[in-house]
């Protein structure tokens, strides 16, 4: 769902933004108005676009009287340097992708949870907790994930497909839809060639660019807005996509199947709820974080964005639709097992030379 970009981006976000005066679209005024029991009246949120239903903030209204104002971001480098840009005095609870967790720690912008707010982290999957990014599940909450899935149409693919490197099968010649995406379809090389996803290696790096040259002929449409479209329509006969947009590619033509590749998932990451550094509300942004992590709230989240919801409580009031989709209900031993799209720091350069070349 998300474009992965480089930290190395920040630097340029915050020097833009701090000319602009931190102003921008997504800009809100801080709160600090409370109601007669001491209790803010809103709260601000900063969130990926499509990702939380009003009708959620709306219930989070009536049951606590408390407004979320919702501000929208489109990358997690966009969001790291609005929060550097000023942004810290302007939200109380962001959601950040694992791979920029460390440094969101690091550079002071989220603080640590008081779990004792938070009861309803009890209903958290263990397989979405204690990752890498945040042992212990310090400074952050699971909130949902989107992984890069393969989607195959089993009527028109004829051979199975059971790794990445049956893609390169020239019958696929120009069937193919991948996300425009350099992580997840990079990270599918560099496991097809038996490497880490998150590889700096020049020999493993060399090895993914030589694969992905094999793939190119194959590959009909790069799309991450809306890649379910050339699946249903039949445009093409397999996708790398985005797990939601596979979800709905399903609920339209069930000849649709998600196939996991034996090398493993290539583009897992985890969304996570945070309360950022030095909020005034932090009793209220603690509360909604709870709220979000209710059951019937989440399960009111995947019914209308359908990505994989690490809610074991919500699971048993979750839609048959939503259930019975596997690209929306993956099976948690592949979450488990699955290596997360890490950081790379300076040497995404070198992915980005890759993916320049490999585009054309």
């Amino acid at each position: 769902m998300k474009r992965l970009l480089s930290l190395l981006t920040v630097a340029l976000f915050v020097a833009v933004l701090v000319a602009l005066g931190g102003c921008g679209s997504g800009a809100t005024t801080p709160v600090s108005t409370t109601s007669k029991e001491g209790q803010a009246k809103q709260i601000n949120f900063f969130q990926w676009t499509e990702y939380t239903p009003q009708s959620v903030l709306d219930s989070f209204k009536a049951k606590y009287g408390i407004t979320v104002k919702m501000s929208n971001f489109s990358s997690n480098e966009e969001m790291m340097a609005k929060l550097q840009a000023g942004g810290l005095s302007e939200y109380d609870v962001v959601v950040p992708s694992n791979y920029v967790v460390k440094a969101m720690i690091a550079l002071n912008l989220i603080e640590p949870l008081n779990k004792d707010s938070i009861p309803n982290l009890k209903n958290i999957y263990g397989a979405f907790l204690n990752r890498s990014y945040d042992p212990g599940n310090k400074y952050c909450v699971p909130y949902m994930s989107s992984p890069v899935v393969l989607a195959v149409n089993t009527k028109k693919v004829k051979e199975p497909i059971n790794s990445y490197n049956d893609l390169l099968n020239p019958a696929l010649r120009n069937q193919i839809v991948v996300v425009d995406d350099e992580r997840p379809i990079i990270g599918a090389a560099l496991l097809a060639t038996g490497h880490s996803l998150n590889s700096t290696k020049a020999s493993a790096l060399k090895d993914a660019e030589n694969w992905l040259k094999r793939l190119r002929p194959n590959i009909k449409v790069f799309d991450s807005d809306s890649p379910k479209t050339e699946l249903i329509n039949g445009e093409c006969s397999v996708g790398l996509i985005y797990n939601g947009e596979a979800a709905l590619a399903i609920r339209q033509n069930p000849d649709i199947k998600i196939v996991w590749p034996k090398e493993g998932i290539a583009g897992l990451t985890i969304d996570n709820l945070c309360v950022v550094k030095g909020t005034k509300h932090e009793k209220e942004a603690n509360l909604f974080i709870n709220y979000l992590l209710d059951p019937e709230a989440s399960k009111a989240i995947s019914d209308v964005y359908p990505y994989t919801n690490p809610n074991k409580a919500a699971h048993s009031l979750l839609s048959k639709t939503y259930l019975d989709n596997p690209a929306s209900n993956i099976p948690l031993d592949k979450i488990k097992n699955s290596e997360l799209i890490g950081d790379l720091g300076s040497a995404l350069r070198q992915y980005d030379r890759i993916w320049t070349e490999f585009k054309g």
